[in-house]
C-alpha cells in the first residue's frame, strides 16, 4: 500500500463551495450536451487544495424527469478514474476505452470524483492496467462503505457531501509522488495541445523514452499513451461538431480530421465510430434532433 501522511485525523478548513461549470465550458466528453441540458443539470466543483494534485474536480448530475420520458445520456471515455456515488452502484471506476451510457429516469442524483490521469494510482498503489476495467469497492481505498456514501447522497446537500468526501480522501492522502505530477503534466499537455498527435511527439517534448512512457501509462493510468491521445482528440472532435466554429458553422470533416492529426479521413471516421458509437455524419444529425 502507498505511504500515508502522518496526520491521524486531518481536518480541512470549512469553506463554502460553488460550481465552476456553466454552459460555456467544454462538455468534457458529454455527448450532445445541448440536448442533455434539457434533461439534467451538471455541476462541477473544485476539490480541497490539499487534493488538487490528485483530483481534477467533483461532479454532480441531477435530474427530474417525473413527468417526462427517460433520457439516455452518453459520455465519451476519458483516461481518468472516477469515484461514482449512486444507489446500488458506488465504486471506483477505472478508465475505459468505450463510451458510457446512463439511463436517467424519474428523479435522481449522482455524485462523482474525477481524478487526474494517474492521480488515483498513489491511493491504490497497484497497477491500474491489471484491473482490466474492473470496478473497485470504495472500502478498499477509503474509510467508508458504499452504503454510507449512498445514504449521504440521499440526505446531504452538495456542499455537505463535498466536505465529507474531501475529508475521506484527505485521510487516505498518499505522500507526494513525482511520477504522478509528471504524468499530470503530460496528460494536461496532451489534452490541451491538439498538435500532439503521436506518442513520439510526447516523448520528445518531455525527454522520456517511449517504453518508459508506455510503462508509466500502463501502470498509473490503465490505458496506453496512444489511446489517451486518441480519446482526447475524439472528445475534441465531438465538441467541435456540437459547437461548430466561431461562426456557428460545423467544421468540415476533412479539415477537422487533419487538425486532430489524422492524415486519413477514413481512419478518423473509423476511430470516431469506435469510441462515440456512430460516424461523425450520423452524430451531426443525431445531435440536433
Amino acid at each position: 500500500m502507498p505511504e500515508r501522511l502522518s496526520a491521524a485525523s486531518p481536518s480541512l478548513p470549512h469553506q463554502a463551495v460553488s460550481p465552476f461549470f456553466d454552459s460555456s465550458e467544454p462538455s468534457l466528453g458529454v455527448l450532445n450536451p445541448d440536448e442533455g441540458r434539457r434533461h439534467f443539470r451538471l455541476l462541477r466543483y473544485a476539490p480541497a487544495p490539499e487534493l488538487a494534485d490528485f483530483v481534477r474536480h467533483y461532479w454532480v448530475v441531477e435530474w427530474d424527469l417525473t413527468d417526462s420520458e427517460p433520457y439516455l445520456q452518453e459520455v465519451v471515455p476519458n483516461p481518468c478514474v472516477n469515484l461514482v456515488i449512486e444507489p446500488g452502484r458506488t465504486f471506483f471506476y477505472p478508465p475505459s476505452a468505450s463510451r458510457f451510457a446512463y439511463l436517467q429516469q424519474s428523479r435522481g442524483k449522482v455524485f462523482g470524483v474525477k481524478f487526474h490521469p494517474g492521480g488515483f494510482y498513489p491511493f491504490l498503489g497497484e497497477s491500474l492496467s491489471e484491473l482490466n476495467g474492473r470496478p473497485l469497492p470504495v472500502e478498499s481505498v477509503i474509510e467508508a462503505s458504499s452504503s454510507e456514501l449512498e445514504q449521504a447522497l440521499l440526505t446531504s446537500d452538495n456542499e455537505e457531501l463535498i466536505a465529507r468526501v474531501d475529508l475521506l480522501l484527505a485521510q487516505a492522502l498518499p505522500a507526494a509522488d513525482e511520477e504522478s505530477l509528471l504524468l499530470r503534466q503530460i496528460a494536461e499537455r496532451i489534452a490541451e495541445d491538439r498538435e500532439l498527435t503521436k506518442v513520439d511527439d510526447v516523448c520528445r517534448l518531455f525527454h522520456i523514452e517511449k517504453r518508459t512512457l508506455q510503462r508509466l501509462f500502463s501502470r498509473r493510468v490503465g490505458l496506453s499513451p496512444k489511446w489517451t491521445i486518441r480519446l482526447y482528440r475524439l472528445q475534441q472532435a465531438a465538441e467541435a461538431l456540437d459547437r461548430g466554429g466561431a461562426d456557428g458553422i460545423r467544421p468540415k470533416l476533412q479539415h477537422l480530421s487533419s487538425e486532430l492529426g489524422y492524415h486519413d479521413q477514413t481512419h478518423f471516421i473509423k476511430d470516431f465510430k469506435a469510441v462515440v458509437g456512430v460516424t461523425p455524419e450520423a452524430y451531426i444529425h443525431g445531435s440536433r434532433t
